[in-house]
């Protein structure tokens, strides 16, 4: 993208409208639905909210089903809802009206890798689903790729119907090795970017977990996600003390995403035609991996017109 066609983002404050008693610390994960509906998944008495486009608050779901720990939620291509609860070690998929349907995982049963519950570093192994996932992502032919996570050094790829088929990644800084697997994603060729945060790099691979090449110009990554729209662009969000920004993540709907500015508040906040710390990245020459997507979309014809939607959490700690 030539340097006089850059996007630029302002933040809409105040597009949040939380209803009355409503409250939420932390907002772990935004996602975005083909009917331009703003799902957050929060660590508080409301897991999960739903908004308009314009910030109206539609309803709330998944009361006393979470821990404080949720930590990501994505929509898949046919609507469906995925929230990743680090706390319960489980991946769940939901109605966007919030009706259980699929159960990643052992209900606040980790596996057994070694961890002490504190320290990352402390992982001897890579075991099985989960210990404390992080985040989901959809293939093209409709496979479930899981990064796990905390308490695991490993990447699952599941069925659509939630069977296991693989995985792969153990504790270490080398190629196919993890260091918190963080965020992932997955673009219309079938590859998967992992977020490897602690080793500040996203690492590229084949559908099947074969390790392809790596991204090492970042620091700290916490979330990954393509524009198809602008196929000539990718977005990743920074976080942590060693990044001059505290950058969080958003997600994608229908609309070009990028990741959101961490700002030490409480506020959700839509930015649109956002500004801040992104990154944005040429297209890498063919035998560099490039990373074209397909355009989706948008809902009900509407125009294509960037929007980020961001949330922010408090806690400035390594375990977030």
């Amino acid at each position: 993208m030539a340097q006089s066609e850059k996007i630029k983002y302002s933040v809409v404050e105040g597009w949040e409208q939380l209803p009355k008693g409503y409250v939420h610390r932390d907002v772990a994960g935004v996602a975005v639905d083909g009917e331009d509906r703003v799902y957050l998944i929060c660590r508080g008495d409301h897991p999960v909210i739903i908004y308009d486009q314009k910030g109206n608050f539609k309803r709330s779901w998944g009361e006393g089903e979470f821990s404080y720990r949720t930590h990501g939620i994505y929509v898949a291509p046919n609507g469906s809802i995925f929230c990743t609860d680090d706390g319960q070690h489980t991946v769940r998929q939901f109605t966007p009206e919030g009706k259980l349907l699929m159960t990643l995982g052992v209900l606040n049963t980790p596996s057994d890798t070694g961890y002490d519950g504190k320290n990352t570093a402390s992982i001897k192994r890579g075991a099985g689903p989960f210990n404390r996932p992080t985040n989901v992502a959809i293939g093209p032919k409709g496979d479930i790729y899981i990064t796990d996570g905390y308490g695991n050094a490993r990447v699952h790829k599941f069925t659509p119907t939630g069977q296991l088929q693989r995985s792969w990644g153990e504790p270490g800084r080398g190629p196919g090795q993890f260091h918190l697997p963080h965020g992932i994603a997955v673009n219309a060729e079938g590859r998967v970017f992992v977020c490897d945060r602690e080793s500040d790099r996203i690492q590229i691979f084949s559908p099947d977990g074969e390790y392809l090449s790596e991204w090492t110009d970042t620091q700290r990554p916490t979330h990954l996600c393509f524009d198809f729209l602008q196929p000539r662009s990718d977005y990743q969000g920074e976080s942590g003390s060693r990044a001059d920004e505290h950058l969080r993540q958003v997600w994608q709907g229908p609309r070009p995403l990028g990741h959101a500015a961490s700002d030490g508040t409480r506020q959700f906040r839509r930015a649109s035609r956002a500004r801040a710390g992104f990154e944005e990245r040429p297209l890498r020459e063919r035998g560099h991996l490039d990373f074209r997507g397909e355009p989706r979309p948008c809902a009900r014809g509407l125009p294509h017109v960037p929007e980020v939607f961001a949330g922010s959490l408090i806690n400035g700690g390594p375990d977030r």
